[in-house]
């Protein structure tokens, strides 16, 4: 399992064996990097599980998807899109029916189309998609995504549980879901239960008995239960992992009571997006200006919140380092706040929740030098945009000790695809 903690430097030369220099030179900034070697690590952590199944909204660019699936993961998809991205990537079905399975709250039409079409498990999040898939593909076997009642987060925006939340079945819906079930000819083979972000093992207790409450009245159909995902990982100095084989006693003692209850075996997944993903990105800039605004000194990057949305999204924290033009690592540190170049007061990286401007001590750099926003390979480039006509920068894998372009720059003619101006009247 991974350290106890980690630590993140203010002074950054390279990534993997590959100097920022080098990458700056040979793809331009801004741009994402991946290291390989880190998913890899995060994947061997949870071998307990019987089943990692990869929520690829995380980070879905095809290529991370093939080597998660090399890697023996399987995926969850969100959307039509994601589960075309699957597919896209190498996911056969034929080979394994569950490798892809639908999550959402809703169906739209494509989704729904797309589900009947490969014949896709899908993992409810309202009692209507049982009547939907019910009409659309009679006899299917579903997962119920299940709000205990309570949720979980770092963000009120990462609570997927309780009652302000959109997500998941009311648990005291259950049994009237249940009675859509047989009606509309659909059995329930699995549960599951995700709270929010930031799991830790007093919340994860709670969700094991509430899922096993549920799991006992949904009775002996069940054949899987999820224990969702939610993994931290660290993003401050001094932050700490989840004590996985903690984790998985709760989960394996729960899944054992039910094993015991139905007679026969459950299989036990874990769906970690961000765990997987997260601390192999970095999301490299440039410097473009430095100013002193009153008390605040700003150092203004080539890399907006259209990059990176997390800050101004949740006011999340993200280390950052910088990578010195010269090689020079001067001593100095200085209290600076870390913006970007959209034209919107927002556009800050140093920010906490509700948009509170915060400062970072980092070394003194000037123009022409580099910033890394580190951890940055979850909810990163997903949920990057073209806003201010910006272009979708590059990704790039390290892996083996090569580097790879997953995805090129974009250019004018990306940007404005699609669009046309109609005759004039």
């Amino acid at each position: 399992m991974p350290a106890v903690t980690t630590s993140f430097d203010t002074i950054r030369t390279e990534i993997s064996g590959f100097a920022i220099r080098d990458i700056v030179s040979q793809f331009g900034t801004p741009c994402y990097v991946y290291d390989m070697s880190k998913i890899e690590e995060r994947v061997k952590d949870l071998a307990a599980f019987d089943v990692v199944r990869y929520a690829q909204k995380a980070c879905s660019n095809i290529a991370i998807l093939d080597r998660l699936r090399r890697l023996g993961v399987v995926v969850d998809a969100v959307s039509a899109g994601e589960v075309k991205r699957a597919l896209a990537a190498g996911f056969d079905l034929k080979q394994d029916p569950h490798c892809i399975v639908y999550t959402a709250d809703v169906f739209d039409q494509e989704a729904l189309a797309l589900v009947k079409e490969h014949s896709l498990h899908v993992n409810c999040g309202s009692p209507d998609m049982i009547e939907q898939i019910g009409r659309a593909m009679p006899g299917a076997n579903v997962t119920l995504r299940i709000n205990p009642g309570f949720g979980h987060g770092h963000s009120q925006k990462t609570n997927t549980g309780g009652p302000q939340s959109k997500h998941g079945i009311w648990h005291e819906d259950v049994v009237e879901c249940l009675r859509k079930a047989d009606l509309h000819n659909v059995i329930v083979t699995g549960l599951h239960m995700h709270i929010g972000s930031g799991t830790d093992l007093e919340h994860l207790s709670q969700v094991c008995n509430a899922l096993e409450n549920i799991a006992l009245q949904v009775g002996r159909t069940l054949t899987t239960i999820s224990a969702g995902g939610g993994l931290p990982v660290p993003y401050r100095q001094g932050q700490t992992y989840v004590d996985l084989e903690q984790y998985y006693s709760l989960w394996d003692a729960t899944r054992k009571r039910l094993e015991k209850a139905f007679g026969h075996s459950l299989s036990l997944e874990i769906e970690p997006g961000r765990y997987l993903v997260a601390e192999s990105g970095f999301l490299i800039a440039e410097i473009r200006a430095v100013k002193q605004m009153g008390e605040n000194t700003f150092y203004l990057l080539d890399a907006g919140f259209n990059d990176l949305a997390r800050p101004i999204l949740y006011g999340a924290y993200h280390p950052i380092s910088i990578s010195h033009r010269s090689g020079r690592a001067p001593s100095e540190q200085i209290d600076v706040v870390v913006g970007g170049p959209l034209c919107e007061s927002g556009d800050i990286f140093t920010q906490e929740e509700g948009g509170f401007v915060a400062k970072r001590k980092l070394p003194v750099a000037s123009v022409g030098d580099h910033l890394i926003l580190e951890v940055a390979g979850a909810y990163g480039f997903v949920m990057a945009s073209n806003y201010n006509g910006r272009f979708r920068v590059p990704e790039l894998l390290i892996e083996n000790g090569k580097l790879h372009c997953i995805r090129a720059r974009e250019t004018f003619e990306d940007l404005i695809r699609g669009e046309s101006i109609p005759p004039a009247s």
